[in-house]
């Protein structure tokens, strides 16, 4: 689980609309397959700033290791969120609740309705996104870091030295 400061920071910065610069915006895909673009698209203002920053991050710690692949699961890490549709306070009544229930109750929310359907849907944004990147012809190292980036290092099945620069780089 994330740091209270740094949920505290990604509140804050949720709050400001828009997405990257235009040039961030061109950058980030220009690194992304066509149909990743579609991808990429589906994410909000603040959900494109932040997969540039941890994208331009990891870009600096890897620098020739930071190939298309590694920058594309820097980008679309969170895509799978775009499948809740929660703004900025759904987001938090799911972080709020998955810390009082437990991520674990996520599956279940998922088979609900509504509101607690997409609060279960956004919990697993890891698996949903990571389905929707394989579907997309993503790289399998892209496709990986979506599936595993809130996991343990000991479950991670990318080179470690790329998932703990790619880990570092989101610090959520």
């Amino acid at each position: 689980m994330a740091s209270a400061a740094h949920l505290v920071r990604r509140f804050a910065g949720s709050l400001r609309p828009g997405g990257p610069p235009a040039s961030e915006e061109a950058w980030a895909r220009s690194q992304l397959l066509p149909e990743e673009v579609r991808l990429w698209a589906r994410l909000s203002g603040a959900d494109r700033r932040h997969a540039v920053g941890v994208a331009r991050r990891v870009e600096a710690a890897l620098g020739a290791d930071a190939t298309r692949p590694v920058l594309a699961a820097a980008l679309l890490h969170d895509v799978g969120k775009a499948e809740a549709r929660l703004g900025t306070y759904g987001r938090v009544v799911a972080t709020l609740a998955a810390a009082v229930a437990g991520r674990d109750m996520a599956s279940h929310w998922q088979r609900s309705r509504g509101f607690t359907r997409r609060v279960g849907l956004y919990l697993n944004h890891p698996d949903l996104g990571a389905d929707l990147l394989a579907l997309a012809g993503s790289d399998p190292l892209t496709v990986a870091w979506a599936r595993e980036h809130h996991l343990p290092p000991d479950r991670w099945s990318v080179p470690r030295h790329l998932a703990e620069a790619l880990k570092a780089a989101d610090d959520d």
